[in-house]
């Protein structure tokens, strides 16, 4: 073992060399998976609760969508987890990964306890979507037990990131494998009384979230406690420093901006979508559902790009950092096409699969699902090319590629062509494809220029 060059903090016992040189696949693989099996539990939740109606469709996906807000708020820490994480594995200075995870664990932890206090507005925050009274109680109730979730969500998020910055993209996986199995148990158990639990409906199915995200949080911890995780252990108070948290603050705040735009302008979406009735509503929901499925490609190959970027920068060698971006765009690209052909074929019984109830709401949710198909090689690009992105530090301009494709392309071009022209929600959904265009043009030229490469972490 061997004493670090700050601090004196010595090796993790087992720790790897940096990752360095591995493939693209290696690093996106169990990532896939892992979002692969948070989409299928997903999936099952979802088909759960259309047992119960399509007020509680629309009550759950909302109430969801807002709590994916505060992804936006961790990710001011765990973005700058990865590149810091990245950079310095690849160095090889262990002793400040250790040092940079536990202040990101700190951190991310106040930011998701600041945030519990909305919970007591849950309702009137759901009900400001526009939706009928019905889906605002129910769904605030679901929005105030899933905000009960922050801490221990921070504490595995960021955990989580932090081992994918530095290479270990396995544990990661076995951990979530662990909490999706108690999400579904839970589901089961909690919405319809199951296994002697009480039959909590809709809102059974956030408090089995709950549940899932303190068991992977307490598995997190105990594990990097113990000493088996890539991550070195040390002293927790003497790694927060107001200089160690501004490094991670300056590379993530960007992207917490990006994300939190990204939600905002998804809401926004919503509620425009929301302004055609509740089987349009339904239909987007069922639809994003689904997206989630398509995006899980695009997370790993985003994941493999951070990585290997940002390790490869550590090391000296941005030629190879471009050389890794540029595979993992690619293999993102040619993933996510072929998926987005799989669910134009099968885009039908994909709605009945999904939940979609009434000959209204089915024909809605089939032709966004063409929409969502068309878009797949489009949203590749801008995971894959954004991860790489924010793997070297380079984070602002993905956060000027969202403003313009978001806001100015999709919002803007629903508000103007929706009544003037056509007057009709499929014309709204239409400019998504407008949407990502941009941003995957925007986030083409960014890489291709190669300026990221001198951005300081």
């Amino acid at each position: 073992m061997t004493s670090t060059e700050s601090g004196g903090l010595a090796e993790p016992a087992g720790a790897r060399p940096p990752t360095v040189g591995l493939g693209v696949w290696e690093l996106a693989w169990p990532s896939v998976a892992l979002f692969a099996l948070h989409a299928l539990v997903g999936v099952v939740d979802f088909v759960f609760v259309s047992s119960l109606g399509t007020e509680a469709i629309a009550a759950v996906g909302v109430a969801s969508q807002l709590h994916f807000f505060l992804f936006a708020l961790f990710q001011a820490v765990t973005t700058g987890t990865v590149a810091v994480v990245a950079r310095e594995s690849g160095a090889g200075r262990w002793g400040e990964v250790g040092r940079a995870m536990r202040a990101s664990v700190l951190l991310a932890s106040g930011i998701g306890a600041v945030a519990m206090l909305a919970m007591p507005f849950a309702e009137s925050i759901v009900g400001a979507l526009g939706v009928q009274h019905g889906v605002a109680v129910l769904g605030g109730t679901c929005l105030a037990i899933l905000l009960a979730s922050n801490v221990p969500l921070a504490v595995e998020a960021t955990i989580a990131m932090g081992l994918r910055g530095a290479g270990d993209v396995r544990t990661p996986l076995a951990i979530g494998i662990v909490a999706n199995v108690v999400n579904v148990i839970g589901d089961y158990a909690l919405i319809f009384g199951k296994l002697g639990a009480p039959a909590l409906g809709a809102p059974g199915s956030a408090v089995a979230t709950v549940i899932a995200f303190t068991v992977a949080a307490v598995l997190s911890v105990v594990l990097w406690l113990r000493g088996d995780l890539i991550i070195p252990r040390g002293p927790w108070r003497a790694s927060v420093s107001a200089q160690r948290c501004w490094r991670l603050l300056r590379v993530g705040l960007p992207t917490a901006l990006e994300q939190g735009a990204w939600h905002v302008g998804l809401l926004l979406f919503l509620t425009l979508v929301a302004a055609f009735g509740t089987e349009p509503v339904s239909a987007y929901l069922i639809g994003v559902r689904i997206l989630s499925f398509c995006f899980v490609p695009g997370f790993g190959f985003a994941t493999a790009a951070s990585t290997l970027v940002g390790q490869n920068l550590g090391a000296e060698r941005p030629d190879l950092a471009a050389s890794s971006g540029w595979r993992a765009t690619g293999g993102a690209v040619a993933v996510m096409g072929s998926v987005g052909l799989m669910i134009v074929i099968l885009a039908v019984p994909l709605a009945g699969w999904f939940g979609a109830v009434g000959e209204a709401t089915t024909t809605l949710t089939v032709t966004f699902i063409y929409i969502l198909g068309a878009a797949q090689p489009l949203m590749a690009l801008e995971f894959a090319l954004g991860g790489a992105l924010r793997g070297a530090g380079d984070t602002r301009f993905p956060l000027l590629a969202i403003l313009i494709g978001l806001f100015v392309f999709r919002l803007g071009g629903a508000l103007l062509i929706a009544e003037p022209l056509f007057g009709t929600v499929t014309a709204v959904w239409c400019c998504l494809l407008a949407d990502y265009a941009v941003k995957a043009a925007l986030l083409s030229w960014r890489f291709a220029s190669g300026r990221w490469a001198t951005v300081r972490v």
